[in-house]
């Protein structure tokens, strides 16, 4: 975004600047996740799995009983639903999840991430932490990664208490 476009979005020079700001904010943090993300997809550490299958075993790992419904998982990935599906289909066919009914609701299912899937989970999970220490921590002290995780995890946090923009067109006017 323009200088020129911040100021015809906001039309004062207060609001402008905090635009601005959080414009540049959103394109640093924005352009860091996308470098990173590249350098740890070309990392050695998948042992052939793809990035999107070790989210989705480590995303169940953190969960409840290593499960989630689908929905609660699409809700944590990238992936769209029927992506995941998909992918889930994969990983259950190899036996690292399985799907279950969830008691009490005939209609829910849930995925489940099996023994073995922890297991590769964690086996995946020991070297892509190493990867992160080197490329993350190898760039900020402690005490900045304590504050970029707080950061994070506000800003992250933040997003169910704000309401949506409205919608904005094409031209920067609001939708209707």
């Amino acid at each position: 975004m323009s200088d020129d476009d911040v100021e015809r979005t906001t039309g004062g020079s207060a609001a402008a600047s905090r635009v601005r700001a959080s414009v540049d904010a959103w394109e640093a943090l924005f352009r860091a996740q996308v470098t990173l993300v590249r350098r740890f997809a070309r990392d050695d550490v998948w042992g052939g799995r793809s990035m999107q299958e070790y989210d989705v075993l480590h995303t169940l790992s953190r969960a409840p009983g290593h499960a989630l419904r689908l929905r609660e998982l699409a809700r944590s990935s990238l992936l769209t639903q029927p992506s995941l599906s998909r992918l889930v289909d994969r990983l259950e066919s190899e036996g690292l999840v399985r799907r279950e009914p969830v008691a009490g609701d005939r209609r829910g299912t849930a995925v489940h991430l099996t023994d073995a899937g922890l297991a590769l989970q964690r086996e995946i999970g020991r070297r892509h932490a190493r990867s992160i220490d080197a490329l993350v921590g190898g760039a900020l002290d402690t005490e900045e990664l304590a504050t970029l995780e707080r950061l994070c995890t506000r800003l992250r946090l933040a997003q169910d208490e704000l309401p949506d923009p409205g919608g904005v067109t094409a031209d920067g006017s609001p939708g209707v």
